[in-house]
């Protein structure tokens, strides 16, 4: 009996099919994402070299400063880049809001109380014009 437990335990699957908790990135946005992030890194080593070379007094540390500061701008540029893509996605493709029927309802009171409003303003202005009429002199 211990031989096929033991045989049982071996015949697992190697891994269990989880579904994912996140839905994955437009291709556009995971693009983008992994520009930024080669960016940063790179960014990152220049930094620490640049460093580094100004502890050894190397000639070389101002020349790497000077291309840290440049990537640290292109770095900038690639975060909001993802930014910006992953707006423009959900703004082309993205999430469809459907309103609550709280808010429907809610909505719906503010335009019947704007219509009652345009009407009595109406009344009140064609009751107002009416007035004067009939009459062959002004006070």
């Amino acid at each position: 009996m211990s031989e096929a437990r033991y045989e049982a335990a071996y015949r697992r699957p190697l891994w269990v099919e989880e579904p994912a908790r996140r839905r994955r990135l437009p291709d556009p946005v995971r693009t983008a994402a992994v520009r930024a992030v080669l960016l940063i890194s790179v960014t990152l080593i220049q930094a620490m070299v640049a460093f580094l070379c100004t502890l050894a007094e190397s000639w070389l540390a101002f020349p790497m400063v000077l291309s840290s500061v440049a990537s640290t701008v292109a770095a900038t540029w690639g975060v909001l880049d993802v930014w910006v893509t992953r707006q423009v996605w959900n703004q082309r493709h993205g999430v469809v809001s459907d309103p609550s029927s709280t808010a429907r309802a809610l909505r719906r009171e503010r335009r019947t109380a704007r219509r009652q409003a345009r009407a009595a303003a109406r009344a009140q202005k064609r009751i107002r014009g009416q007035g004067g009429a009939g009459q062959l002199s002004h006070p």
